[in-house]
């Protein structure tokens, strides 16, 4: 749905990016990186408001600035809020429903139904001037919503979004991707963003430099050895058994004789050997689980 290739954006003698390859489908794809990572640049020049200084972007195999076939199929949630302050949540969301091209029946219908899916029917002829973040942010994707896009960008949707209000946030993103929309959700807090998608790009100082599943990713980090630690009652005996295993690179107790960790360069067969082994020693374990497994490693090994 969204090609860029070879893709640069400067302001001035700053570059918001830098030669940025790679394609976005259906599902939920996370934007990951730090301020000032070219998150919200990346965004900008996928929904056509500022053009590329080189390279080429083609969002549904068109260029999308100043595009209105390509605005029609896209939902855009920016960071920074730009509301009619003295509207109502549904007035606001009926207005963009009505700049959309509904009649004022298919708009009031399409606007009752999007405020239904972010939570916000109750609340909803409240003053926006009033509202908390949490309530901007629910607003701000029913009228992203509003005329059933196929792409949704959001750029820091759950800022302000207490735990329940996020995991209901995330629910519903999970169902707009499962209905083959693409999701673009840009963040920097990774602990929210592996709880919705394995399928990443990561940003540093304007370069791309990782793209795809989470998994992958962290599979191609050779220089880096997983850790996996292992809590059993024969962990000793078990860590004599571990040195036959090809890749083991070391074994140590950081944390007491019952916490083995160990340090693999080959973790599918390490994973498939220690089976083997309880099953034919008879070695108990009580629970294996690697810190190395998860995105905010990958992220730390990739930027650090």
């Amino acid at each position: 749905m969204i090609d860029l290739n070879n893709v640069s954006r400067w302001y001035g003698v700053v570059i918001g990016l830098n030669d940025v390859t790679c394609k976005i489908e259906s599902g939920i794809t996370a934007l990951l990186g730090q301020n000032g990572a070219g998150k919200s640049t990346l965004m900008r020049l996928v929904t056509g408001q500022i053009r590329p200084t080189t390279g080429e972007i083609r969002v549904f195999g068109e260029d999308p600035f100043s595009n209105p076939n390509v605005y029609r199929r896209l939902g855009y949630c920016p960071e920074i809020d730009n509301f009619y302050e003295h509207m109502s949540g549904r007035d606001f969301v009926r207005h963009l429903a009505r700049l959309q091209g509904y009649s004022k029946a298919e708009a009031a219908e399409r606007t009752e139904e999007m405020l239904s899916r972010v939570g916000m029917l109750d609340r909803a002829d409240r003053v926006i001037q009033g509202y908390s973040k949490g309530m901007r942010q629910r607003i701000k994707l029913a009228q992203a919503m509003i005329h059933d896009p196929e792409i949704i960008l959001l750029d820091e949707p759950l800022n302000g979004l207490d735990p329940v209000a996020r995991r209901e946030y995330m629910n519903l993103l999970g169902h707009l991707a499962s209905e083959g929309k693409a999701i673009v959700v840009s963040s920097h807090i990774l602990f929210e963003v592996e709880q919705m998608t394995r399928s990443i790009l990561l940003l540093h100082r304007g370069r791309l430099l990782a793209t795809g599943d989470i998994r992958v990713v962290r599979s191609l980090i050779d220089k880096h050895p997983h850790r996996i630690r292992i809590k059993s009652p024969d962990a000793r005996q078990l860590a004599t058994k571990l040195l036959d295993i090809r890749g083991v690179l070391s074994l140590s107790f950081p944390f007491g004789d019952q916490l083995l960790e160990v340090e693999c360069a080959t973790p599918e067969l390490f994973y498939d050997r220690i089976q083997k082994l309880v099953l034919e020693e008879g070695l108990r374990i009580e629970s294996m689980q690697s810190p190395d497994n998860n995105l905010e490693s990958v992220f730390r090994y990739l930027v650090h």
